[in-house]
């Protein structure tokens, strides 16, 4: 039997066991194994059993609980509510503003949440209530959650970047660097649909009127509360850092000492001042925590000061930290966000590990080689008519499947041909993230469009979120054609930091 004909039979078992209702991890693990120990005996299964070995050595794997920690405590502790609060107020006032609102804040949970569940959750449950109240159309707003939600997977901290990274062995580091423009442009071409949508259209986002934002121009009856210990640190860091007199664990070690005294002496009125202000101004400041914890985690790992692993044990603990200052973290939400973490881990690290021993039978196999051949040299394809048809069979694939069961099932076929084929495996990943979104989008099985039925009130028929993501997932082909087009979008805010 030839290795092209056992490679398309391993691929019709897989496809056959998913069918039946069989967990992810199961069928791809499952046939790997069985390829294995058919083709080379006894002595194949130990290719599934050095998978798992190079899973638990993949020092970066131990970002995935930091991270998805991170999110379900800033989520579970209610800080999304005070950023919806936050563009409520600020945006209100214009035309579709409530809605620019809406991305805006999907864009903050991105990053502090690499899910995008945990967008449509935070947007189904907060944003898409006050919409309706407000008298926005309700086929506009339904596709405002679902496109600003799919921004979770491509913004830094993606987990599924994190998952792409190790199949395709890329550094993580660049994965997430090279999502954020295109995340942000993403964005932005969300916020310029819904202004000249809500200008031509004024009855589908009508801007809030004077009186209903009155309260807000009220003197607040919460202070906003100083910590003089985190106001040093915020200044003394940068300092320390600018002025080279300090190194990572020195800066960590300051980090530290002011999370633990501003807690400790949190009640303590020689360490806080209260300042009231306007409502709408105290508001401002809740934006201010998710760029403040985003900024925390992030700047020290872009300018090398610690690793990426060092960096998520900052997010989360500073997201622990905040929430503990705001007074919002308790037995119940300290619970839940732990069990949450442990088992979105758990589904993530058994994933990994079926694709890692399915891609090493195929790899034993020679099979991507023989593909290559197959589109090349036999059908004559070019090596971007190749790519095309890639982003097409994600599309079809997306109507059934979610994104990480899409990756386990390909990525063992498709990372290593577009490395043959002279790509830039980076650069791919963003394009996998991309039209991954879109699938999740695309009618009639996609992903979101059934867990937004599951979340929206009962006036949303299905019939309301299939027109409603119309707009957005062509937005997202035009956003997906210019990275395609102009990979430097990807590219080069990587090249320019590890350059650097």
């Amino acid at each position: 039997m030839s290795y092209e004909l056992i490679a398309i039979l391993m691929f019709s078992g897989m496809m056959l066991m998913l069918m039946t209702g069989q967990r992810v991890f199961g069928a791809i693990g499952f046939i790997g194994a069985a390829a294995g120990m058919a083709l080379w005996g006894v002595g194949g299964s130990d290719i599934p059993f050095a998978a798992a070995m190079k899973l638990m050595k993949w020092y970066p794997m131990l970002t995935l609980p930091m991270f998805i920690f991170m999110g379900y405590v800033l989520s579970e502790s209610k800080i999304a509510d005070d950023l919806y609060k936050m563009f409520h107020v600020w945006m209100g006032p214009v035309k579709g503003g409530l809605a620019i609102g809406t991305i805006g804040l999907m864009v903050l949970v991105s990053a502090m949440n690499g899910l995008s569940v945990a967008g449509m959750a935070i947007g189904a449950t907060i944003a898409l209530p006050e919409l309706l109240r407000r008298g926005y159309d309700k086929v506009l707003v339904t596709g405002v959650v679902q496109a600003g939600s799919s921004l979770g997977i491509l913004v830094p901290p993606s987990v599924v970047l994190v998952l792409y990274a190790m199949i395709a062995r890329q550094p993580v580091g660049q994965l997430w660097l090279a999502g954020v423009l295109p995340g942000l442009m993403m964005a932005t071409m969300f916020i310029i649909y819904i202004y000249l949508r809500a200008r031509i259209q004024p009855h589908l986002g009508p801007a809030m009127k004077p009186e209903d934002l009155a309260e807000f121009e009220q003197i607040s009856d919460h202070p906003l509360r100083l910590n003089f210990i985190v106001l040093g640190a915020l200044i003394l860091l940068p300092l320390l850092a600018m002025t080279g007199l300090s190194d990572a664990k020195t800066t960590a070690g300051v980090a530290l000492a002011a999370a633990v005294g501003s807690f400790a002496l949190r009640h303590n009125p020689m360490f806080y001042t209260d300042v009231f202000m306007k409502e709408k101004h105290r508001l401002l400041f809740s934006g201010v925590l998710p760029l403040a914890i985003f900024a925390a985690m992030m700047v020290p790992f872009v300018n090398g000061w610690t690793s990426l692993v060092e960096s998520s044990a900052i997010g989360a603990m500073t997201a622990f930290v905040a929430a503990v200052l705001k007074g919002r973290m308790n037995k119940e939400v300290f619970e839940t966000s732990v069990r949450s973490t442990l088992g979105i881990s758990c589904m993530f690290m058994w994933i990994i590990l079926a694709a890692l021993g399915f891609g090493a039978i195929f790899d034993g196999l020679g099979a991507v080689n023989a593909i290559k051949d197959l589109f090349t040299s036999q059908l004559g394809l070019s090596p971007w008519m190749i790519l095309i048809l890639m982003q097409v069979s994600f599309l079809l694939m997306g109507t059934f499947l979610d994104d990480t069961a899409m990756l386990v099932i390909v990525a063992p076929l498709y990372v290593p041909l577009v490395g043959e084929l002279g790509f830039d495996l980076i650069w791919y990943g963003v394009l996998y993230t991309i039209t991954t979104q879109i699938a999740y989008m695309t009618p009639p099985f996609g992903y979101n469009l059934f867990l937004m039925r599951a979340m929206a009130p009962p006036e949303i028929s299905l019939r309301d979120i299939y027109i409603s993501i119309i707009p957005f997932a062509l937005i997202m082909v035009c956003a997906l054609a210019l990275v395609m087009v102009f990979p430097q979008i990807a590219t080069w805010l990587p090249d320019y930091v590890y350059g650097k």
